[in-house]
């Protein structure tokens, strides 16, 4: 971080030197002091968000920039405690408040309250940073009442009416025909990510419960706490227009006489200002305010946080109304008032001329900016679309107005820009047709007011495009939308990404903040204006990437951020934002072009880039199904249930010991311990200590017995004890008793008639008691359980239920003519192998395709192929999922096939996946025959050296495979006995 970066940012730089090292081990979840300090609650969300156990379990997690936004924000105010401003300053920056007006910029009332800002660039996702430190609040409250660092009321602030609803969208979902779907909002969407499981019911019932909008603050009832949402009209205690006003910095056109009268009661007098009807709508709008501040705590979260702060007007400064009224309601509340901003521009415009400025708020506590953003590759990269007939042009980017000033058409340079815009337009979606053709790129045109979308939208259709190709988002004069008119408007706008049309959306303002779809692919700005907020903003639009979940694409993206870094040209176009060149942005465009963070790109005819590169879609090859890969997926296992039983007694064997030996160890009174280990280890000691030795008289004792010989063949209730308390307990619920009866009656049989080698009666002069002498119980039990295993057999009643998936329900992949591999016996044509360390996976399919012991084999996309990724259980004991490398198929075999470097071969998480993967293809093979097309099922791993040796060796690689297949205990124990 360089210098200028230090100073501009006190605090962000020292909470990264203290939270920062401590990552890596949050991450594998080692002790830190971090989460030493912070609450239970709190650090089980950290570890749920952030360790690497948890987050390998999810396709989508918190980036590295969210995660220091949070882990930063945690620290500050959990760990250090800080109650205002200052005091974090003077905790963590010290020195930061000796340069410049820093300590008086601190000390301010607006600051007397805990009180951070995320500087997030747009399109990084800073609403799922929201929702997560929200979480953190809630549950920490719930946990911890009377822990004055939490609360569990929420107000959150939007600019406008865009972010209002995106708001909304984020916690009630998606509105679609005046209804919203709890169950399309973002918490609920992303729960995996944001609530671990045992507190999602707590965190859905509190969102469905306390959500309230800007119309029931203050009049809707919530139970344990509120989210309120509403935007910045409402604070600033005006008549809501539904919109932000066009202004750089809304509330500096606000009557500050307004704003007053918006916090203090007014006494009804005879004028007309304060009648009673009149007094009752200014008690109606002051009423929610009031409510705020009655609150005993609450945290703001202020969306799009550049409108709130401070303006200057000539040497004062002064707050916008926003915060005037945020100040007041945190007057009330002390460090129980905590408010949060967002946002990718958290800066004021300073000075004119050659001393023109940018000043950051002071309470940024982590700095996640653009540059960042691209190269981490979290958004779209940035290329000018620069043309000879731009370049050549005069500088007539303005609109043609007459002598009064009155827009009268679009001027030949506005035309030009257009018409560049449009062309890039239909390259692109001719292109991303071919790959995706769910994919519909779009065009934002941003006009320099509204009296110009008019002129635009006849240009448009001048050019051939429809009426439904086009989509005005537009304003009366103020800058003002009606509510009737933006619900018709705003279902179109959100959906833009799944529709083919409208093609290309123009806008003034209205759009800058808060417009988060993803298919903008191409900007002409036609607007004049240099401020830097706002160019950042319109670039914001189109930042959100298009293209996820593609591995062949996420590598092409790769390479263009490579040759972007290194002023070359991007060779396909994926996740590219093109902005028409415009002269107003050049000094933007050379700050981020310095750092290889923005690209340039010719006339389309000078130059040979695609929009795809060298990404072909590879489809489903005809006659696909003679190599397809039907995978059983089990509904419901087999049922089995037991035969009944066949037990001879007359066929037992006779006992070791002579009835008269036995009677005279009884008669003795001696004591006896088992000496028989095999049968006290199958059946356990407690079978006599505990349950038999106890018995009260004969009958008693064959009961014991019986119970104690089904238990231990059910195997479930087998556990050693000495009690007869405990005894009693597992003999509650015994598995065989539909055989007990006639077990029972085969074991008085077996006693009288067989195992003493004569006829005895055990009621006679308690002949029984010599039954239970501890190798006496054991023998007769251990006959008569091995005889019954032998006779009890499994019938099927119902073989198990199938479903079948297939490979072939994937129709196309994406491969890349420079890394792929011809194959003939595959559904697809073509297979992708990595660009880099790709070269066992090749060599291993080269190989394949040319054994014609192999009938067909594929490589899995994990992306795609996901029905076929496998869980097994990490080393540390969390769950995990995988996915094979390849199917492959012989006469007899399907082979579910790894590659791994020959130093990966030894990992004890590979010898983990290897063990789950046996226990899927056991399962299958458990199978009826005809439900696993006949074959049997095997994992194999291979390593680098066992293929290069087996194609030196001239062996097939069927011939690898089965030589080197995992084999069952069954399996590996047959092989010896044939060795």
């Amino acid at each position: 971080m360089s210098s200028s970066i230090q100073d501009q940012f006190p605090l962000a730089q020292a909470l990264e030197a203290i939270v920062g090292e401590q990552i890596p081990d949050i991450v594998k979840g080692q002790p830190t002091s971090l989460m030493d300090d912070v609450t239970p609650v709190t650090a089980e969300l950290i570890k749920y968000w952030f360790q690497e156990d948890y987050v390998q379990l999810r396709p989508a997690n918190f980036h590295a920039g969210q995660r220091a936004a949070i882990l930063h924000i945690i620290y500050a105010h959990e760990v250090l405690k800080a109650p205002n401003l200052e005091y974090l300053y003077r905790q963590i920056a010290t020195d930061a408040l000796l340069s410049g007006d820093t300590l008086g910029e601190v000390t301010r009332k607006q600051n007397g309250h805990p009180k951070y800002a995320a500087k997030m660039a747009t399109g990084t996702g800073k609403t799922w940073v929201l929702n997560a430190l929200l979480i953190w609040q809630y549950l920490n409250s719930r946990e911890y009442p009377d822990d004055q660092r939490f609360t569990s009321n929420f107000l959150l602030v939007a600019p406008g009416l865009i972010v209002y609803d995106r708001l909304l969208d984020s916690f009630l979902g998606k509105e679609r025909d005046g209804e919203r779907d709890f169950e399309a909002s973002d918490i609920f969407l992303n729960q995996e990510i944001f609530i671990p499981d045992n507190y999602r019911d707590q965190v859905f019932g509190f969102v469905k419960a306390s959500v309230v909008t800007k119309t029931d603050i203050g009049k809707k009832v919530t139970g344990s706490g509120l989210i309120a949402v509403t935007n910045w009209h409402l604070l600033a205690g005006v008549e809501d227009p539904d919109f932000v006003p066009e202004t750089d910095a809304p509330g500096t056109d606000i009557d500050a006489k307004a704003a007053i009268e918006s916090f203090f009661p007014i006494s009804p007098g005879l004028n007309a200002g304060n009648s009673l009807d009149v007094l009752d709508r200014k008690h109606l709008r002051g009423g929610p305010l009031e409510w705020l501040k009655d609150l005993p705590s609450l945290m703001v979260f202020n969306d799009e946080a550049h409108h709130i702060h401070s303006i200057k007007k000539g040497q004062q400064v002064d707050e916008v109304e926003w915060q005037k009224s945020l100040t007041e309601i945190a007057s009330t509340k002390g460090h129980r008032f905590i408010q949060v901003d967002f946002s990718a521009t958290p800066y004021n415009e300073v000075g004119a001329g050659a001393k023109k400025g940018l000043k950051y708020f002071p309470h940024i506590v982590v700095d996640f900016d653009l540059k960042e953003a691209m190269r981490s590759g979290l958004v779209k990269s940035l290329a000018l679309d620069k043309r000879k007939e731009i370049a050549a042009m005069p500088l007539d980017f303005s609109a043609e107005r007459d002598a009064r000033g009155k827009v009268i058409g679009l001027s030949p340079g506005q035309r030009t820009m257009l018409r560049a815009g449009l062309t890039k337009l239909s390259m692109l979606e001719s292109s991303f047709e071919n790959v995706d053709p769910d994919k519909h790129p779009k065009l934002m045109i941003v006009c320099e007011d509204t009296s110009v979308t008019g002129f635009v939208e006849e240009f448009l259709h001048s050019e051939g495009l429809a009426k439904e190709d086009v989509l005005t988002v537009d304003s009366n004069r103020k800058g003002e939308m009606s509510q009737a008119e933006w619900t018709v408007t705003r279902e179109r706008l959100f959906d833009v990404d799944r529709h083919r049309t409208p093609k290309v959306i123009v806008s003034v303002l209205m759009l800058r903040e808060g417009f988060d779809v993803n298919n903008i692919a191409v900007i002409v700005p036609l607007r004049s204006s240099q401020a830097p907020i706002l160019l950042e903003q319109l670039i914001g639009r189109g930042l959100r990437l298009m293209w996820r979940g593609d591995d062949q694409i996420d590598e092409m993206k790769r390479e263009t951020r490579r040759r972007i870094a290194n002023k070359l040209e991007p060779d396909n176009y994926f996740d590219v934002l093109f902005i028409v060149e415009h002269p107003a942005f050049s000094r933007f465009y050379d700050e981020l072009m310095a750092e290889g963070l923005a690209g340039e790109v010719g006339d389309e005819t000078e130059t040979r880039t695609t929009a795809t590169g060298d990404l072909e879609v590879v489809e489903l090859r005809e006659g696909f199904e003679e190599f397809d890969f039907h995978v059983p997926m089990m509904v419901r296992d087999r049922e089995e249930e037991l035969k009944t039983p066949i037990l001879d007694p007359y066929r037992l064997p006779r006992s070791r010991v002579p009835f008269s030996d036995a009677k005279m160890f009884v008669g003795k009174g001696d004591r006896f311990v088992s000496v028989d280990a095999q049968t006290k280890t199958q059946f356990g000691d407690y079978r006599v200590d505990g349950g038999v030795m106890s018995a009260t008289g004969y009958n008693d004792f064959l009961a014991r017995l019986t119970i104690r010989i089904t238990e231990a063949l059910g195997g479930t209730r087998a556990e050693m004890t000495p009690s007869a308390k405990k005894y009693n307990a597992l003999a509650a619920f015994p598995m065989l008793q539909t055989f007990r009866p006639q077990l029972l009656g085969w074991i008085d049989t077996y006693i009288r008639n067989r195992f003493f080698g004569q006829v005895i009666d055990p009621l006679a002069d308690e002949n029984w008691r010599v039954l239970l002498t501890d190798m006496i119980t054991n023998e007769l039990a251990g006959n008569i359980a091995s005889a019954l295993v032998r006779s009890l057999t499994q019938e099927v009643v119902t073989i198990a239920e199938v479903n079948y998936r297939s490979l072939s329900e994937v129709p196309a992949i994406s491969v890349r003519a420079s890394s792929c591999v011809e194959v003939a016996k595959c559904i697809y044509p073509k297979l992708p192998v990595p660009t880099h360390g790709g070269g066992l996976e090749r060599k291993f399919l080269e190989w394949a395709n040319n054994d014609t012991y192999i009938e067909a084999l594929c490589k899995i996309s994990e992306y795609k192929h996901t029905f076929l990724q496998r869980p097994y259980l990490k080393a540390d004991g969390m769950p995990a999922r995988y996915s094979p490398d390849f199917l492959v198929r012989t006469e007899e075999m399907i082979y579910v096939v790894e590659t791994k470097a020959d130093s990966a071969l030894s990992d004890i998480n590979v010898q983990r996946k290897q063990a789950a993967a046996i226990a899927w293809c056991e399962q299958i093979n458990d199978l009826e025959p005809s439900q696993r097309s006949h074959r049997r099922w095997a994992y194999v791993l291979v390593g680098e050296q066992a293929v290069a040796g087996s194609i030196a060796g001239n062996e097939r690689a069927s011939e690898l495979l089965d030589r080197t297949r995992l084999r069952t205990k069954e399996e590996e124990e047959a092989q010896q006995q044939i060795w």
